[in-house]
């Protein structure tokens, strides 16, 4: 795994939870460091006993960690930058859904050895879809769940996001979107601003 993948989840632990927790979780883990290096490869193993050992320090289950992982990905101040990305796939919520099979190919235009789960939007009506996300990180759908539902919010939009469950190597979400324009959205701004 990307060590990015992993700094980032670094970056969520101490930032929500505190670095007590994130020195708890590496202990847990049976670590013999204090942090990920975001350019190096892991081992998938390292993510995964990372993640049990994250469930047993924060006492949740991975499903909701891994949610509040995606969620943090797009809403705090020290990601800004992952957000403002993601804002360029559409002027609207449903135009960031129907860019979101380019996502993967983006974030490799950023980092080439960055390998994200394929991502496959499905329109079923102008207001129901479907997401298929494919790869070899199992929960990568949780992820990516919490990172919709924040969007959503942060393009004023009303949307019921649901994780469907999945299995070989597939997850499937289902987007319901109550109302494009429920409320005004966060501030976004194409260019950058100059102090």
């Amino acid at each position: 795994m990307h060590g990015l993948a992993l700094r980032a989840v670094q970056l969520f632990v101490n930032d929500c939870h505190g670095a007590a927790k994130w020195a708890k979780i590496l202990n847990s883990a049976g670590f013999e460091f204090d942090e990920f290096e975001a350019m190096l490869d892991y081992e998938e193993e390292v993510a995964q006993k990372l993640l049990v050992a994250m469930t047993d320090v924060l006492e949740r289950p991975a499903s909701d960690i891994l949610e509040d992982i995606g969620t943090y990905l797009v809403s705090h101040p020290n990601v800004e930058a992952l957000r403002r990305l993601l804002r360029f796939g559409g002027v609207t919520f449903e135009e960031f859904l129907h860019s979101l099979d380019e996502l993967p190919d983006r974030a490799r235009l950023a980092v080439p050895d960055l390998v994200l789960p394929s991502i496959e939007l499905r329109e079923h009506s102008a207001v129901n879809f479907s997401i298929i996300c494919q790869g070899n990180f199992e929960g990568f759908g949780h992820v990516l769940a919490g990172l919709l539902r924040t969007m959503a919010d942060d393009y004023g939009a009303l949307a019921f996001v649901e994780h469907g469950g999945g299995g070989q190597g597939a997850e499937t979400l289902s987007v319901t979107l109550l109302e494009a324009t429920f409320s005004e959205g966060r501030k976004f701004d194409l260019g950058a601003h100059v102090a």
